[in-house]
């Protein structure tokens, strides 16, 4: 805790970090349950529960356990021990894959067996079913399949991470009956785990690891099978290296990246009537305890069915297909720069097109007046046109600079990839500072025009990323105002050379001053509220964990501070604390978009509101191990736009948002008797269609 924090007097609450994260995901799986949704959108909230619980276990388990292991004595921030921690986290981690599995099970099953969406089992299939699971196997799995014996001479193999896996026993026939052996059978990633069943009018499907319980006794000629199980493995999913010690830092990456595959394992997942002689074994050989064990009464790795949507053909079953709108002045045909030089562009995604930020970069990358492009890259798509309009720029002369994160959990080999490709379209490549990840989103573009060289920037709370632009809600600002583009090339500069104390006076970056003076707007509005000003915050962010941050929130609100906190995951302060948070409200919104979008609001005393978007959360990896860019909206239009149209309809929500107690339970927000159920994430959906079709 800073000098500057005003303490709190009394014994401070919190909520643990890895707990609040897991009653999130409990919220994801209550998505999979709400009839509100289509039934295949259920399947893929379902699906989202499971990738979750993975990037979980290979980062904040695997931590944990490494931690209890070298019997590390530091406590939480609620006062647990790594052991005690990992202890209630395994307790609650099996709650919610027992209700997600019962969810599949009594829920999503029957209610896709009414709509003629048929999930076969081995001893559900028809005889002519059957017949077409044979020549399935037969011809598109049985020949990619390399069985893998288990004996003195052949050692247990490497398991990949989270790949799926077969473990079989199988004995001799004839002269050897009593002999017992042990396979692995490893599943390529390449085939699909789900399998449409051509077989009858009705549209019928069965997992790729129940066909190969059937037919596994192909890959085992002169043995019969006594038993076969799927299984999967968890394993330590960080990157463990020294920047300043690395020459070749893309070289560094590919190599950990490869060796993440036999790191530690920390999760196995196991079909749950596994015999208790072979699962012993298997863990010796992959050196687990049994405490680490999640039998499985179902599916392994629900994950791969996000994509089962695409693969039935009910579009009646899932979202409304909804189209972006292009809001004016930029449905014009003029150019992209002169629209900006007369005036700022506030777009909100996905309900405002993401199209105008790719356009921004494409006109860049063509207009023979401008000279140079600067751009951050934290995650982008496979085929990406902002890749292809960066290297189109350079190979028309312009500079162009790319900062690529390579260090963006679960992207490093796609941003190696990305990184390559520019490269070698003479794009100068940069990957940011040391020890820090490269977590803002801004792109610089510097043209020439009759009165000098002029600047406009893109600065953004959501990734270059088209696809996630239209699952995920998020900010895009536009500009050319002077001072502001001034100081996002200074961040560039920061970025590519050498300053240590960058001095930015209203662009707030992290590491630089963002945590300093967030903390200071909010001591402020205490010290309003104590002078009897108007004070009040609202913060719409992805997780609150800053401790310091936490500290003078409670402090704003024993001052009298009105806090509204929209926090979409982690949240680690703890409201409705009498004499402590009693007047600070935590409400949370899961919907059909990922809440992605980073507001901030400040009263301001008897001043103008001040009002700032930008890319950080409250965590401490975003304050200090991160460059974070947050900006102010000065503009009163599309200041008045986002407090009026986004934070108070964000406070209306009763469809979907659920606020937080102080005992760490999220409830339903009733509608008052006079008024139906709202929506945001609906209202806008509806808005953006009648603002369409106006301009059609």
């Amino acid at each position: 805790m800073s000098e500057e924090t005003e303490p709190v007097k009394k014994r401070v609450p919190y909520f643990n970090r890895e707990i609040s994260w897991l009653a999130f995901n409990r919220r994801v799986l209550e998505q999979a349950m709400s009839e509100k949704y289509p039934i295949l959108e259920r399947v893929k909230f379902l699906s989202f529960v499971s990738s979750n619980l993975d990037e979980f276990f290979e980062i904040r388990v695997a931590g944990l356990m490494q931690q209890a292991d070298s019997h590390v004595s530091e406590l939480s921030s609620d006062g647990l021990s790594p052991r005690q921690q990992l202890t209630r986290v395994q307790e609650l981690a099996r709650k919610l894959v027992d209700d997600q599995y019962r969810c599949w099970h009594k829920h999503l099953v029957p209610a896709m067996k009414e709509e003629g969406i048929l999930f076969r089992t081995p001893d559900t299939l028809s005889k002519k079913d059957m017949e077409w699971v044979r020549q399935y196997f037969d011809s598109e799995v049985y020949p990619v399949l390399t069985p893998l014996a288990i004996d003195p001479t052949h050692p247990f193999p490497q398991i990949g991470n989270k790949t799926l896996n077969l473990i079989v026993w199988v004995h001799g026939k004839g002269s050897n009956p009593d002999s017992i052996h042990m396979a692995i059978i490893p599943v390529p990633r390449i085939l699909s785990r789900v399998v449409q069943i051509e077989s009858g009018k009705n549209l019928k499907y069965i997992f790729l690891s129940d066909i190969l319980k059937i037919f596994a006794h192909t890959l085992f000629p002169g043995y019969k099978v006594r038993a076969v199980y799927a299984f999967r493995i968890s394993r330590n999913s960080d990157l463990y290296f020294d920047e300043e010690e690395v020459e070749n830092l893309v070289t560094k990456i590919e190599e950990e990246l490869w060796n993440l595959r036999k790191n530690a394992a920390v999760r196995l997942e196991v079909e749950h009537r596994i015999e208790d002689e072979l699962l012993e074994e298997l863990l010796k050989q992959i050196n687990l305890k049994e405490e680490h064990v999640y039998r499985i009464n179902g599916p392994l790795n629900m994950m791969r069915l996000r994509d089962f949507e695409d693969m039935v053909p009910r579009p009646d079953l899932k979202f409304k297909n909804f189209i972006p709108y292009v809001r004016p002045p930029l449905n014009k045909p003029d150019s992209i720069f002169k629209i900006l030089s007369k005036e700022d562009v506030l777009l909100h995604h996905p309900y405002d097109s993401f199209t105008p930020v790719v356009e921004f970069i494409e006109q860049a990358a063509r207009d023979p007046q401008v000279f140079a492009i600067k751009q951050t890259l934290y995650r982008t798509s496979g085929d990406s046109p902002i890749i292809k309009a960066l290297k189109e720029a350079s190979l028309n002369g312009k500079q162009v600079t790319a900062l690529v994160e390579l260090k963006a959990r679960f992207d490093e080999a796609n941003n190696i990839q990305w990184a390559r490709e520019l490269e070698e379209a003479d794009v100068h490549v940069v990957y940011g500072l040391t020890h820090l990840k490269t977590h803002c989103k801004c792109c610089l573009v510097v043209r020439r025009e009759p009165d000098g060289l002029k600047r406009y920037c893109h600065l953004g709370t959501g990734n270059y990323n088209p696809k996630t632009a239209k699952l995920y809600t998020d900010l895009s600002f536009l500009t050319s105002h002077e001072e502001m583009t001034k100081e996002v090339a200074d961040l560039f500069n920061t970025l590519t050379g050498f300053a240590r104390s960058p001095n930015f006076q209203i662009l707030k970056v992290a590491p630089f001053n963002l945590h300093k003076e967030m903390n200071q707007l909010i001591r402020r509005e205490a010290q309003n509220a104590r002078d009897g000003k108007p004070a009040k915050i609202i913060a719409k962010v992805n997780s609150l964990i800053d401790q310091e941050t936490i500290d003078n929130l409670y402090t704003a609100s024993i001052a009298g501070v009105e806090i509204i906190l929209i926090i979409r995951g982690i949240c680690g302060l703890v409201p409705g604390v009498e004499g402590l948070s009693e007047n600070i409200r935590v409400i949370s919104i899961l919907g059909r978009y990922l809440e992605h979008s980073r507001i901030y609001y400040f009263e301001n005393g008897e001043k103008a509101p001040l009002l700032f978007t930008g890319s950080a959360d409250w965590m401490p990896r975003n304050f200090f191990r991160r460059i974070e860019c947050v900006f102010p909206v000065s503009n009163p239009e599309l200041k008045a736009r986002l407090i009026d149209e986004l934070l108070n309809l964000y406070l209306k929500d009763t469809k979907y948002a659920k606020e937080l107690e102080s005992s760490g339970a999220y409830v339903s927000i009733e509608a008052a008797k006079d008024q139906s159920e709202f929506s945001i994430q609906e209202y806008f959906i509806d808005l953006t269609e009648k603002l369409r079709k106006s301009l059609l």
